[in-house]
Formats: structure tokens, sequence, C-alpha cells
């Protein structure tokens, strides 16, 4: 399955203004980048409108300003950490109208291969809301759009949707390619035996993804948090486990339209028991590995067993393609990390498509040393989970079609 969109390569840049919607959503102490990660990842698609000759005009929202422009918002530091990577100067247009006479000062001046960084997009209250008028003003710098912001492409923002009512020329950048690529086609169109495996606390978070991934999958895997609301829903003693006790109807559902669609639901056969949750969370712990259905009633499920990691191991091994959303126990403390590291060794052991799908998931497989084993780690959190429920994200939507 092709991508569907048109992509950076394919674009013809030389001398025109470019807006690239980029994700510097980095983390900030003290006005200090305390990871920049996130600016690392856009710098292909950077490097590459600046090669082909482009004008490349940057913009990005970073953390949630409330009440318009606050100082510890400024994107001024990216500023700082971009041309340092890129080994050139970074022009920061510092309005707080985003689009002000320093941007429109800063563009008219540009040569080929010149790159600027708007203000933060969300000091404009017209972001959030998509209004016409902060899209036409971004749109008035630039002659073709770039979004390479998978992170907050379920977002219909000005800068990730609006804009493209008034320039015409669009394309994804490469990072957003990767997520189409890889999440997308993982699902829409998977190479057989397909194997979701889904954890995480609530069963509520994942309700549209367990439903589409149903339609989808030849099994899912649940563990983590979740899968005690699964466990009652088959009448098994949960103990003191996390459940969703409104959700237990939905879950008899689930367990039964996959029986209707010759779906494997594979759930724990084993547990990982203690008599609270860990606090603080990577307190030493006292645990016992029991039966799924032979929980005790004062004790709490907090990881998969061992004879659960076999089975779901078993599973993976034996998939051409594997998606992975959510952690099966409380990876963050040592002792409760055995079963989200062994689903993660067997993917990485896996000869198949590899993917994980953003959020904790992702955080778990970077801090077990199993990245560079994956075929892709989606970078969205919100946008990964709307992809894996089916959803059309407005931000790739908006890009036309190849």
């Amino acid at each position: 399955m092709g991508l569907g969109k048109k992509t950076v390569e394919e674009m013809d840049v030389r001398g025109k203004r470019v807006l690239v919607r980029c994700d510097f959503n980095v983390p900030m102490k003290d006005g200090k980048i305390t990871n920049d990660n996130r600016i690392v990842a856009a710098l292909p698609t950077i490097k590459k409108l600046i090669e082909n000759g482009g004008k490349v005009i940057l913009c990005s929202h970073l953390g949630k300003p409330k009440n318009g422009p606050e100082e510890k918002f400024s994107l001024a530091p990216v500023a700082v950490r971009l041309s340092e990577l890129l080994g050139k100067n970074v022009v920061f247009a510092n309005d707080d109208t985003v689009v002000g006479e320093n941007a429109k000062a800063a563009v008219a001046a540009m040569n080929d291969g010149d790159v600027v960084l708007l203000q933060n997009t969300r000091f404009r209250k017209e972001e959030t809301k998509n209004l016409p008028a902060f899209s036409e003003d971004l749109a008035s710098l630039a002659e073709v759009y770039v979004n390479d912001a998978f992170g907050s492409a379920h977002r219909a923002h000005c800068s990730t949707a609006g804009v493209t009512d008034y320039i015409k020329e669009t394309a994804v950048g490469y990072l957003m390619e990767k997520e189409i690529r890889y999440l997308g086609n993982a699902v829409n169109d998977p190479v057989r035996p397909f194997v979701a495996i889904l954890g995480g606390a609530k069963v509520a978070d994942k309700l549209n993804v367990i439903e589409n991934l149903l339609n989808k999958v030849d099994t899912l895997i649940i563990g983590g948090g979740m899968a005690y609301t699964f466990l009652k829903a088959q009448g098994y003693e949960v103990g003191t486990s996390l459940v969703d006790n409104e959700k237990i109807d939905y879950c008899k559902e689930m367990l039964k339209k996959a029986e209707e669609k010759g779906v494997k639901l594979l759930l724990p056969v084993d547990t990982a028991v203690a008599a609270s949750f860990p606090d603080p969370i990577d307190a030493e712990i006292a645990v016992e590995y029991v039966a799924s259905n032979a929980i005790p009633a004062d004790k709490m499920g907090l990881d998969i067993g061992p004879k659960t990691q076999e089975l779901f191991a078993e599973a993976v091994k034996s998939a051409k393609t594997v998606v992975w959303n959510g952690p099966m126990g409380v990876f963050e403390n040592p002792v409760l990390a055995a079963g989200t590291l062994a689903v993660a060794k067997a993917m990485a052991e896996a000869d198949a498509t590899t993917v994980i799908g953003g959020g904790d998931s992702a955080a778990a497989v970077m801090q077990l040393g199993y990245a560079d084993k994956m075929t892709h780690i989606s970078t969205g959190g919100g946008a990964s989970l709307e992809y894996l429920e089916g959803k059309e994200l407005p931000g790739i939507a908006c890009i036309q079609n190849s």
C-alpha cells in the first residue's frame, strides 16, 4: 500500500517560501531544554528543504499557554538549539502575534536555504480554535506548506490544518511519512499474521482501539491494568486490582466479538500480585505469582506472570506484523517491569514489522534498551491512539494526495 500523500521528496521548493509545522514541544526547565529528541527528529525534513533551496519558515507550539504570550513558553531556546544542530543561523522572529513585524521582515530578508523560526503558535488564541484569521496570517508568509508534526496531527488547529485552506501546495515531512507508512499501514494493510498488544491502566482509554483492532487482527493480546476488567468480565476474582466496573459489560461484548470473528484474544494466565501498589513507584516490593483465576481477595495484580510472558512471547514470535500500545505492568518498578521486558524482547527477536504505538510503551522500550530493535516507534501520544482507532487525522487529511 502506498503512502497516498505528497511528500517533501516530490516537491520543487527552490526559491519558494516553505512553512513547516514541526513538533518542537520539548520539555523545558528554567528556560533550558532538557531533552531535544523532537528537535533532532525534525532535522531530516529541514535539511532536505535547505538543500533544495527553499526558504524555510518553521512553526510549532510549546506547552499550553493559557492567556496568550508567556515568556516561559517562548521558542527562543529552540532557535538556539536548532542553530547549533544545523550549523547555521536560525533567525528567531519574536512576535507575540506570531506573524508580526519581526516575522514579516525576517521572511522578506530570506535567501534560498535560510531558516526562520516563528514564535509559539499558541500565543494566538485562534490557533486551537482553528479560526481563519490566524490561518490566513500564517499562509501569508509562504507559498508551500509541509506538516511534519505527527504528535499534533489529531488536532484541527490553524497551524496543522487551517493554513491549508490558503496554501494549495502541501506535503508531509519525513517524520509524518514514516508514521503513515508504518503505523497507518501496519493497521490498515498488515502482512499476516497480525498481532496487536494492548496494555496500560484503563480500558476506557482504549475502547475504540480494541473495537477497531478486533476487525483487523489475527490475535489480540491484552495485558496491563486493563486486563483485570476483562478477567472480572469472565467471572474471576481479581482482588484489589484495578477494575473499571462500568466497562465489564463492554469487555464481555468484546470477548464475544473476538469469538465470532475468529480472533484469538489472549489474556494473562498468571499474575504478579502484591499487598498494594508500590509507593514510591520504584520502591522495593515483594511479589508472588498466582494463576489469573486465583488472585487472593486482598492482593493486587501489578504485572503479568512468567507463564503469560511465555504465552505472549510465542504469539509475537509467530507474527509478521506486531503493533504494541501500553505496558504489561508497572514498568517503572524494576520488579514489575518483567512482563513489559518480556514483550519488548519477543518483539526485538521477531521476524516481523514491529511498531510501537507511542506513549508509555515508547518510553518503556527506550528505557529497557530495545528501541533500536523496533521497525518504528511512533512519536505521537493521542495522535497514535486515534490512528489505531482507525480515525482520519485532520493534519494528514488536509495534505495533497500524491
